[in-house]
């Protein structure tokens, strides 16, 4: 008894996808603490806020691409509403990235990449609210699937838009 499979050709393993992050950068970032400005006045009970945009765009070389992720952190305070401090911080990693299937490579570009460039975001952010006489703010894990997902379903809502508007 022979296995059939034997003198059949096996189906070739697409090749592992292949990432290396070979910079990362602060490409814009501001501290607004204007708690400090103003002057305090009552209780004060913040209330802080994130606002995450990501971006990605292909580098002139093979297989490198810049991933932008904006991020806005306000903190106001609960009682009147006033804004304590705003950051906001564009920081970018370039990748170098080889073997991902072309349908794929947009959600990787958007959703893995900034999950690996994460961290030092997570630390700026902190270094700089303690540096601004705040205590240091941790930033909470950011879901970058569902973040994915929303732009994906705002802009399939904007085409249908368009559609119907022509």
């Amino acid at each position: 008894m022979t296995d059939a499979t034997e003198g059949a050709p096996q189906p070739q393993q697409p090749a592992p996808v292949k990432m290396n992050i070979l910079g990362q950068y602060v490409r814009d970032m501001s501290f607004e603490n204007m708690l400090m400005q103003k002057g305090a006045t009552g209780e004060i009970n913040p209330e802080i806020t994130v606002q995450v945009q990501l971006d990605a765009k292909k580098r002139p070389v093979d297989h490198q691409y810049e991933v932008i992720s904006k991020y806005t952190v306000t903190s106001k305070n609960k009682a009147d509403g006033s804004t304590l401090f705003l950051i906001e911080l564009d920081y970018a990693g370039i990748f170098h990235i080889e073997n991902v299937p072309e349908d794929q490579l947009h959600p990787f570009l958007l959703i893995e990449c900034p999950r690996m460039i994460f961290p030092f975001v997570r630390r700026i952010v902190s270094d700089v609210t303690r540096d601004g006489g705040f205590p240091p703010y941790n930033m909470d894990t950011v879901d970058f699937v569902a973040i994915y997902r929303q732009e994906a379903l705002r802009r399939a809502e904007a085409q249908k838009e368009n559609a119907t508007t022509n």
